[in-house]
């Protein structure tokens, strides 16, 4: 391995002012910065680690707290993980990934045990207990999702609320006045998930000001859960003729359903999703859909802690403005005899 010190021979400088070019610590001339910088890439030098952090008081490792669950889809939830893992890497740092559903143990051992400068956590509930702890720290940290109370926090999310009031005023323009919303699963709003609940309510304040009437039921996913939900809506509100569906489980279970009971879509249908563009795009019908940003929320966590430890962040709320793309599977509501 090439050494400090032969990086300091290889530009002609001493050790110690290649030790200030890379903890930036003193001021350099530019002219010597960019020998040293120089000779580190044609050496190929990387610092190590843990001397670096020892150094810096610093790990350069973010802590990414994601419970995966088996009620939620995961592969959203990795795709999250991957953006901030990349944007991450773009700023110097890497990602320790915490899977487990340890609530305010994790924050409690990633604050108090130096592993990482700060955190960024996901899943997060309306009433968070994480957050009583996350505001007692001194650790940096910023949320993906919304809690009830975002005071001194810093958040980054779709704008979810939105999100729902976008699906509903589609449908309503097409003439659907029986609207029917297949959830996540049932433990989902147990926990009172943010995305969830705010998604909620805005298809319940929107559907209210167009006059639109409303039916909400969870569904766990899966053909046999799908086949319930869907007969169960049916039967409560049979002249239903737009469903929009937060549950990417649920999606091509309910529409082979649909198939099966010769409701064609969009003509009988309307099927409007809120869910990744990949998941829209491959379905059996190309579904209209609201996408969820998760590249642009994963880029933006990772840059608002990045601004925290630079002692030039502020506690903020960023909601990503939804975007609806009509595809196959919406049209006007069917006339009925």
């Amino acid at each position: 391995m090439v050494t400090l010190a032969e990086v300091a021979q290889h530009a002609g400088v001493s050790a110690s002012t290649v030790s200030y070019v890379l903890s930036g610590k003193r001021s350099i001339s530019a002219n010597t910065r960019q020998r040293v910088e120089r000779s580190i890439r044609e050496l190929g030098y990387h610092p190590n680690a843990g001397a670096r952090a020892l150094a810096s008081s610093r790990s350069n490792i973010i802590a990414l707290m994601i419970p995966l669950r088996t009620d939620m889809y995961v592969p959203v939830m990795m795709e999250i993980a991957i953006a901030v893992a990349t944007s991450a890497r773009t700023h110097g740092y890497d990602v320790l990934l915490l899977t487990g559903e340890e609530g305010p143990d994790a924050v409690r051992r990633v604050a108090g045990s130096g592993l990482a400068d700060g955190m960024i956590l996901m899943d997060v509930e309306l009433d968070d207990e994480r957050l009583p702890l996350l505001r007692a720290t001194d650790q940096p940290a910023v949320l993906i999702g919304l809690p009830a109370d975002t005071t001194d926090l810093t958040c980054v999310d779709l704008d979810f609320r939105a999100t729902g009031a976008l699906c509903v005023e589609h449908l309503a323009k097409q003439g659907h006045h029986d609207i029917a919303v297949i959830g996540e699963a049932p433990a989902v709003y147990e926990r009172h998930t943010g995305f969830a609940e705010r998604t909620l309510d805005g298809l319940r304040s929107r559907s209210r000001e167009l006059g639109v009437r409303l039916l909400h039921r969870p569904c766990d996913g899966g053909y046999d859960a799908m086949a319930v939900t869907l007969a169960r809506i049916l039967d409560e509100r049979p002249g239903t003729t737009g469903i929009i569906v937060q549950n990417e489980s649920a999606v091509e279970p309910l529409l082979a359903l649909l198939r099966q009971q010769g409701r064609a879509v969009p003509e009988d249908m309307s099927v409007v999703a809120i869910c990744p563009d990949q998941v829209a795009t491959q379905a059996s019908v190309r579904l209209t859909s609201v996408a969820i940003p998760a590249q642009e929320m994963g880029r933006h966590a990772v840059e608002h802690l990045v601004a925290k430890f630079e002692g030039r962040g502020s506690d903020e709320v960023v909601l990503i403005a939804p975007e609806l793309t009509v595809r196959g599977s919406t049209g006007p509501a069917p006339t009925r005899p």
